[in-house]
């Protein structure tokens, strides 16, 4: 067999292999990505590198390997959630770097960060001075939860003691052209008064829009396509 159609179908194994492994890990490794999974991901990617050009892996060892490491987060996902001290040595824990508007430098140092790192996660999430914190805590994932003083806080309708409307999740009619037809069912709906709404806004015909998007209110949002 050419060696090019060789690689071709290494590759197309485990890229199926990998994309199998990726729907059963589930998207945990995605949105909490911690420095054990990361090193996983790694190591699995390295594995699925040498297994599309090396001919001398025999494939379906490296598609075992692939299955083993596949495994390992799996498994100890499953152990952490049985235990909770297995999932502190696995994941370790969350620390907390600022409590009543004051850095812990030991915990800063516990973890390897300088105050300009700091300033930045911060600044990320829209907080420019320290004083401002109530508490700061560095997730497992690397990432920084930050509680404002109560003073800081952004004011909302509740505080301000306004009642106001329960909104919900809006919903798409129309998406690329095409329209959400089960949406509409479930709203009550028809694609007459639908086609009668874009209308009103400068639209044809359905295909005309590329995203069309009503709130809880009944308040319609239409984005044509551009000219």
């Amino acid at each position: 067999m050419p060696e090019l159609v060789l690689i071709l179908l290494r590759s197309i194994a485990a890229f199926l292999v990998l994309f199998l492994m990726t729907r059963i890990m589930g998207k945990k490794q995605i949105s909490q990505l911690t420095f054990f999974d990361y090193c996983v991901g790694i190591t699995i990617g390295s594995i699925a590198a040498t297994m599309s050009v090396d001919q001398n892996v025999k494939a379906l060892n490296g598609i075992i390997s692939l299955l083993i490491w596949g495994l390992f987060p799996i498994s100890l996902a499953y152990l952490g959630m049985k235990s909770h001290t297995f999932s502190k040595l696995t994941d370790g824990r969350a620390t907390i770097l600022i409590r009543e508007g004051k850095v812990l430098e030991g915990s800063m140092k516990k973890n390897l960060l300088n105050v300009s790192e700091l300033m930045l996660l911060l600044r990320e999430k829209g907080v420019f001075k320290v004083s401002d914190v109530e508490m700061a805590i560095l997730e497992t994932n690397g990432n920084l939860s930050v509680m404002l003083k109560t003073d800081k806080q952004p004011v909302n309708a509740k505080m301000l003691g306004i009642q106001v409307q329960q909104e919900h999740s809006p919903t798409i009619l129309i998406m690329d052209g095409k329209v959400m037809k089960q949406n509409i069912e479930i709203l009550g709906y028809t694609n007459e008064w639908l086609l009668g709404e874009i209308r009103k806004q400068g639209a044809n015909k359905i295909k005309d829009v590329f995203l069309a998007q009503i709130d809880s209110n009944g308040e319609l949002y239409i984005d044509l396509y551009e000219e």
